[in-house]
């Protein structure tokens, strides 16, 4: 016995078998209830709103640390050239701090 090569009239026989059978399988399921169908798309309505909800919560915070960083990053800035003013004298205070020590140098002298 040995293998036979189906024809195309087998094999399109075959193919609207096969969607038939699909067709009749589709036919028996059972219609989807009203009520049901609303339930779903309240749930997943809710759904979509908490994920919203929770990407601006993210997007928020994010935008939050981004703000706080650039203020401390200023602060930080500020506190170095306040401190760089601190340390820096003046002409007038260098000039002030020289005649005391030459003043304190001759008054140890005498």
């Amino acid at each position: 016995m040995a293998y036979k090569e189906p024809t195309f009239k087998d094999r399109a026989a075959l193919s609207a078998d096969a969607k038939q059978r699909a067709l009749e399988k589709l036919k028996a399921k059972p219609p989807l209830d009203p009520a049901v169908v609303a339930e779903r798309a309240a749930a997943r309505e809710a759904k979509e709103k908490a994920e919203a909800e929770k990407r601006a919560a993210k997007k928020a915070a994010i935008e939050q640390a981004k703000l706080d960083k650039i203020a401390k990053a200023e602060e930080a800035k500020r506190a170095a050239e306040e401190a760089v003013q601190k340390t820096q004298l003046t002409e007038a205070e260098k000039k002030a701090a020289r005649d005391a020590r030459y003043a304190a140098r001759k008054a140890k002298k005498r």
